[in-house]
């Protein structure tokens, strides 16, 4: 039953799916990034597609929530995962660079800064270059990008730049998402370019497709089965404050958190 809704600075509620811009600064190639799951956890959270809103849910697996494993030498996810708005990948399109439809999500971003992020935040990540995972024959792209407060933002500018600052991370990046689903009996996944990270320049491209995708998502042209309900966009998919807020109110209340089943930490 956990969700996370989210309000606008007018304090009515919105879709961190539809209703937050992209970009805070495209000039600058800063987007917009919704925290899904902090650095050092294991919930497998997510922005929900299907419900109204667009809330953070837990991931779940024939009705029990589902944890990542802790793959040796890592703990959790190693950096804040989370989503940009306003971008899809499109699961009735075959990706031009990829050859493998696109996964139904809105793209993920892995921020690399130091500071470990909460559930919801947005912040502001300078994008830095892309991973193209191949997820059980799907495109998920993985963009790399860094916190604009963070004290390395101002010189990581590029994907190479990563490896001269923070050595070892793309790496360490490559091998986690190639093996995080090992302990739960899948097979590994693989990567696009045979798991080099592309550059800021691709990373762009990828995400100024990704939105034309969105768009279509929103007009009809890419019909979906998810909800495309928003309170900010003048459209057909505009449901009004008081509507958001029925939403919400019908969401089951807070409770103490559940005990995680000790496997979890193994």
């Amino acid at each position: 039953d956990y969700k996370v809704f989210f309000k606008g600075p007018d304090g009515k509620y919105i879709s961190p799916f539809h209703d937050i811009p992209t970009y805070a600064s495209e000039d600058k190639s800063i987007v917009n990034m919704v925290v899904e799951v902090p650095r050092w956890t294991n919930a497998k959270l997510e922005i929900s597609k299907a419900d109204a809103l667009n809330p953070i849910v837990q991931d779940e697996k024939k009705g029990v929530p589902r944890f990542v494993h802790n793959c040796f030498p890592h703990h959790g996810y190693i950096w804040n995962y989370g989503a940009v708005p306003q971008t899809w990948e499109n699961p009735s399109t075959i990706d031009k660079h990829t050859n493998a439809k696109g996964d139904n999500d809105p793209v993920d971003i892995c921020d690399i800064s130091e500071k470990i992020a909460t559930v919801g935040q947005v912040k502001q990540v300078k994008v830095l270059g892309v991973m193209a995972m191949i997820d059980e024959g799907e495109t998920d792209y993985k963009l790399i990008g860094i916190d604009v407060t963070d004290p390395l933002a101002s010189q990581l500018n590029d994907i190479d730049d990563v490896d001269r600052f923070l050595p070892g991370y793309l790496a360490a990046t490559n091998e986690w998402f190639r093996v995080y689903k090992i302990p739960a009996g899948k097979p590994e996944n693989t990567f696009a370019f045979n798991g080099e990270a592309k550059s800021k320049d691709f990373a762009l491209q990828i995400l100024s497709e990704l939105r034309e995708q969105w768009v279509a998502l929103q007009t009809g042209e890419a019909p979906a089965k998810l909800s495309t309900a928003n309170t900010t966009l003048e459209n057909k998919n505009k449901i009004s404050a008081d509507q958001a807020a029925s939403i919400v109110a019908k969401a089951a209340p807070a409770a103490a958190p559940a005990p995680i089943d000790p496997s979890v930490h193994k």
